[in-house]
């Protein structure tokens, strides 16, 4: 598919379900210098990619949020994750002046478990910050490692929505899948956890999570694709669950380190045939919800 093609496809995409645009949870804008490593990671093929994944949109920041203001994302993310202590912090302040030379960018930050987490969490709800990316499978830690508790309990009050990626794809750390994150809602129910992927590849167990826990919402990043299919197909004999849990599925699409176009990420849900009025939900009327931004009246 080439770039008219992709615009092509979104565009109709967003006529037909009547959609004033998208909303997409899970993009990725970093400091050059992070966003350069990560994909030199991707291109080395990593042990937590598991596989080539060639990057669909290597470029230069200003390029990369004019392709998804031209696909008509009207809200997106800038999703920052640590890898080792005392870089949480130095991330949330890039993050913060990226969401206000951004307005369409819905002001993201990040934590790690290390002392003062709590501290520095609560000032980034202080300064604006609307959700928070976690890395379960980068940081390799334990959510319910002690030194987050109180990161935890902060986010339990406010409410804020945790974008965590907990579950075991592209490649299993020693602290993904349900397991952990089961205990730690037992600890936390109030928690607003957005599990990045689905879960994948362990797809049943978060959706039982889901089914638990009312607060709990679901991002689609990268699900369904023939990319992800090859190697942790989402299982047949749960796509009505997925109709079931429609008003708390959410589209995300990795942009943009993604090896295939942007409109193959909504072709995958749309082939779901799960109905409109489920993938209106999903690509815009749930997350509008979700973040308070303008919701869509149809007629």
């Amino acid at each position: 598919m080439n770039a008219d093609d992709d615009l092509t496809y979104v565009h109709e995409f967003q006529r037909r379900l009547d959609l004033p645009g998208i909303i997409d949870v899970h993009t990725h804008f970093m400091p050059e210098p992070v966003m350069r490593k990560v994909w030199a990671y991707f291109d080395a093929a990593g042990p937590l990619t598991g596989r080539p994944w060639p990057i669909a949109y290597r470029d230069e920041e200003q390029v990369r949020l004019k392709t998804l203001r031209d696909f008509g994302v009207r809200a997106f993310t800038a999703l920052v994750y640590p890898h080792k202590p005392e870089m949480a912090a130095w991330l949330n302040d890039w993050s913060a002046d990226f969401a206000a030379r951004t307005p369409d960018c819905l002001h993201t930050a990040t934590f790690f478990p290390e002392p003062g987490a709590g501290e520095y969490v609560a000032s980034a709800i202080e300064a604006g910050a609307r959700i928070f990316k976690v890395h379960i499978q980068v940081g390799d830690f334990s959510p319910v490692d002690p030194l987050l508790t109180p990161v935890w309990e902060i986010l339990s009050e406010t409410g804020v929505p945790v974008l965590i990626h907990c579950g075991s794809g592209p490649a299993p750390g020693r602290f993904t899948g349900p397991g952990p994150i089961a205990e730690l809602l037992q600890r936390f129910p109030r928690l607003r956890l957005i599990v990045a992927h689905m879960g994948a590849p362990d797809y049943t167990e978060f959706l039982d999570i889901a089914e638990r826990h009312p607060l709990v919402h679901l991002d689609t990043t990268m699900n369904l694709t023939d990319f992800f299919d090859s190697q942790d197909p989402f299982p047949e004999n749960e796509r009505t669950r997925l109709l079931a849990l429609g008003d708390r599925i959410l589209f995300g699409s990795d942009f943009p380190n993604i090896p295939y176009p942007y409109a193959h990420a909504l072709y995958a849900l749309d082939r779901l045939e799960l109905g409109d009025a489920w993938l209106r939900g999903a690509c815009y009327d749930n997350a509008a919800q979700l973040f308070g931004l303008e919701s869509h009246a149809r007629h």
